[in-house]
């Protein structure tokens, strides 16, 4: 049976608590048979993919530039779009659920087109805007993807 995708979202730079939690939410969600869905660059999209990767999870990478050989090494699956930052609206609209990881401006764009279409955003560490839910751990996020698939 085919799960729905989870998207990670958060910067290409991040700090080493952001890439931590992302490994293990990559890691978490992998354990728990959820693909994931990122921007398949580096920073937390590399964190979230090595981490599932690792344990054997499928990582579905949105490239911005139009080759794959851009993505991360922990990318199952590359899509290049050649579109810049307009594959944010891909990213979302192919996830159930996002998570945002600390992020930058990119991140803000994602959430917003989100919250824009009414998905659910779990943030941690990151921007702290009407509708993304505020989580403390990664095992809190964890517990309330179970929750909601």
């Amino acid at each position: 049976m085919a799960r729905d995708a989870v998207g990670i979202i958060g910067a290409s730079t991040c700090t080493e608590q952001e890439y931590e939690r992302a490994y293990n939410l990559g890691k978490g969600l992998a354990q728990m048979g959820y693909p994931i869905i990122c921007g398949g660059l580096t920073g937390v999209m590399e964190a979230a993919s090595k981490g599932a990767f690792e344990e054997g999870g499928i990582v579905i990478g949105i490239i911005p530039q139009s080759s794959p050989s851009y993505a991360n090494p922990y990318v199952t699956i590359a899509i290049a779009t050649g579109i810049g930052h307009a594959r944010n609206s891909i990213i979302v609209n192919s996830s159930r659920i996002l998570v945002a990881v600390g992020g930058e401006y990119g991140t803000l764009s994602e959430i917003a087109l989100a919250l824009k279409t009414g998905k659910t955003v779990l943030g941690l560490e990151t921007w702290h805007i009407p509708g993304v839910v505020r989580m403390s751990s990664v095992e809190e996020i964890l517990k309330a993807i179970k929750g909601m698939t």
